[in-house]
């Protein structure tokens, strides 16, 4: 495959997180950057107000792995998915893009990593009021306490085959094992890189018949 890289010798780059598929950043690669990305295995970019080449995380350590590179329709731009070892922007912020210019009021879209950082503002920032808040100031015995409890819950409602009910207290399971994953500090992608790393279905599948 032939990329078409500009006038200036450059092709866009869309960096994303691959495992909550959020955009991080947009920079620019020369085929000398891309080259040195492929062979080495982390981002490098041509810096367009620098005139030179730059290894993201060289200086702060934030580097970022590269797991595919994938080029466009046209073949001029390429999405670039990374497991990142640090905030992608340089004001810190997890991602470049945080700045909100528009949301339709009835289309605001729901994600786990956006519930998860909620709960953890609720932790931070404590609010008067907050039952997630509350837990927190309860403390980890608490948390656990509510985490066994809504685990009964489904255990009933499947039990019982109740679809609807099953659904309402894997919800609610849910939101509590993050209250307790804020707690103790674990964060979504090191459970999604533990199954990713795990397999876990086909593994659990191969213990069940070794028994």
């Amino acid at each position: 495959m032939e990329l078409k890289f500009d006038e200036k010798g450059l092709i866009p780059a869309i960096v994303q997180d691959y495992y909550s598929k959020q955009v991080l950043t947009v920079a620019y690669m020369n085929r000398e950057s891309l080259d040195i990305t492929m062979k080495e295995g982390y981002t490098c970019f041509w810096s367009r107000s620098r005139q030179e080449l730059w290894r993201k995380g060289e200086t702060s350590g934030n580097r970022q792995k590269v797991v595919s590179i994938t080029a466009d329709c046209d073949q001029d731009a390429l999405v670039v998915e990374v497991i990142k070892d640090g905030p992608a922007c340089h004001t810190g912020a997890e991602s470049c893009f945080f700045n909100e210019v528009y949301q339709a009021e009835d289309e605001t879209p729901f994600s786990y990593e956006g519930l998860y950082e909620m709960i953890r503002g609720r932790k931070t920032q404590p609010k008067e009021g907050s039952y997630t808040t509350y837990l927190f100031d309860k403390g980890m015995d608490k948390i656990l306490k509510k985490v066994g409890e809504e685990s009964t819950e489904v255990i009933i409602a499947g039990t019982k085959q109740d679809k609807e009910e099953t659904i309402f207290e894997i919800a609610d399971l849910a939101y509590h094992i993050m209250v307790m994953m804020v707690e103790q500090g674990i964060e979504m992608k090191d459970v999604t890189a533990e199954l990713a790393k795990r397999h876990v279905v086909d593994h659990k599948v191969k213990q069940e018949r070794m028994k």
